[in-house]
C-alpha cells in the first residue's frame, strides 16, 4: 500500500480564491447570503476531490459510524465557514460578543505577573480569535509557531487585512538551539508560546504513539520538549463552534512540565496523551471541528518532508 505523504508536502487546501471572494460578499450583503453562496464551493470541492472525502469521513466515522456523504459536506462546509471567521476575527471584524472565553483567569493573571507559559493547541475551530483577544488584553502577547511554506497565499491575504496584527507567527521547521534560546527569552518576559500539537514535525522524527479516536496516532512532543525546556506552565488552548459562535478554552494542563533523564520518553509520552484526550473529549462534543484533512493515522511518507 502506498503511504501517505507527509502533511507539508501535500499543500494545505484552503479554498483561498473562493474564501477571498466570500469575504466581500459577506462585507457587501452579510452572512446569510454568504452561506448561499458557499454551497457550489462545498460541493465543488467534495466532488473533485476524493482524497478530501475520504480523509473526512475516515475521521468523522470514528466518532459517528454512520456519517456519510451529508456529514461529510458538512464537515466541509464548516471548514469554509471557518476560513471567513478566521479572516473576520484578523480584520478585527469578528463579533466579541459571539465569542464565550473559558479558562482565561489564570492565563490573563499570569500574564499580569509578566510570567510566560507554552499554549499547545490543535487544527479546530478559529484559533484567530486569539488574537482579536490578544488586542484586548495587552498584556496577553502570543507568539504562533507556524510552518508557512505551504500557506503562504493565505498569510498574504492576512497580511492584507491587517498588518499589525497582535499576535506574531513564527515560521519553524525543527527545534534547535536558536530557536529555543529565542523561545526562552520570550517567556522569560512573560509572553506565551502557541504551538500545535495534533501535526507530526515536518522534520526529524520527534513524535510518540498514543491512542486517540480508538487507534494509536502520531503526535508531536514539541510543545512539551518546549515547555520543559524552558521550565514554564503548559496550557491546553482550543477553539470549538458553541451556539452562534465560538468557545475558545484554556486548561492548565502542567503547573511545570518535567522531563527526567531516565524517563524522558515515558514523561513526553504522558503529556501527549493527556492533550489527545482532551482534543477528542471535545470532537465528541463539536466533530466538525476538527481541520486536518490527510490520513492523520498514517505514519506519513519521510521522504517527503522539505
Amino acid at each position: 500500500m502506498k503511504r501517505e505523504r507527509h502533511w507539508a508536502a501535500m499543500g494545505e487546501d484552503t479554498f483561498v480564491a473562493g474564501i477571498w471572494l466570500l469575504f466581500f460578499v459577506h462585507r457587501l450583503l452579510g452572512r446569510a447570503v454568504f452561506r448561499a453562496l458557499l454551497w457550489p464551493i462545498v460541493w465543488f470541492y467534495w466532488l473533485a476531490r476524493p482524497t478530501l472525502r475520504a480523509h473526512s469521513l475516515g475521521y468523522l466515522r470514528r466518532i459517528q459510524p454512520t456519517a456519510g456523504w451529508r456529514e461529510g459536506l458538512m464537515h466541509v462546509r464548516l471548514f469554509a465557514e471557518t476560513m471567513l471567521d478566521k479572516l473576520l476575527a484578523i480584520a478585527g471584524r469578528y463579533p466579541l460578543a459571539q465569542v464565550q472565553a473559558r479558562g482565561t483567569e489564570a492565563v490573563h493573571a499570569q500574564a499580569r505577573r509578566g510570567q510566560g507559559a507554552v499554549l499547545v493547541t490543535a487544527h479546530v475551530g478559529c484559533l484567530e480569535l486569539c488574537q482579536a483577544l490578544a488586542e484586548t488584553y495587552p498584556e496577553l502577547k502570543v507568539n504562533v509557531l507556524v510552518h508557512t511554506r505551504h500557506a503562504e497565499s493565505f498569510n498574504r491575504i492576512l497580511a492584507r487585512l491587517k498588518p499589525q496584527r497582535g499576535v506574531e507567527l513564527i515560521e519553524v521547521t525543527e527545534l534547535d538551539m536558536g530557536l529555543t534560546l529565542k523561545l526562552a527569552e520570550r517567556v522569560a518576559a512573560g509572553e506565551f508560546i502557541a504551538i500545535a500539537g495534533d501535526r507530526v514535525p515536518v522534520r526529524g522524527s520527534k513524535t510518540v504513539r498514543i491512542p486517540f479516536l480508538g487507534s494509536d496516532a502520531d503526535f508531536p512532543v514539541g510543545p512539551y520538549l518546549i515547555a520543559g525546556l524552558l521550565g514554564c506552565p503548559l496550557y491546553l488552548m482550543l477553539s470549538l463552534h458553541e451556539g452562534r459562535g465560538y468557545a475558545l478554552e484554556f486548561e492548565l494542563l502542567a503547573e511545570r512540565v518535567l522531563l527526567p533523564r531516565r524517563a524522558r520518553e515515558a514523561a513526553l509520552t504522558e503529556h501527549a496523551r493527556r492533550f489527545a484526550d482532551a482534543l477528542a473529549a471535545r470532537l465528541q462534543r463539536s466533530p466538525y471541528d476538527w481541520f486536518n484533512f490527510y490520513a492523520f493515522w498514517d505514519r506519513p511518507d519521510v521522504s517527503h518532508h522539505v
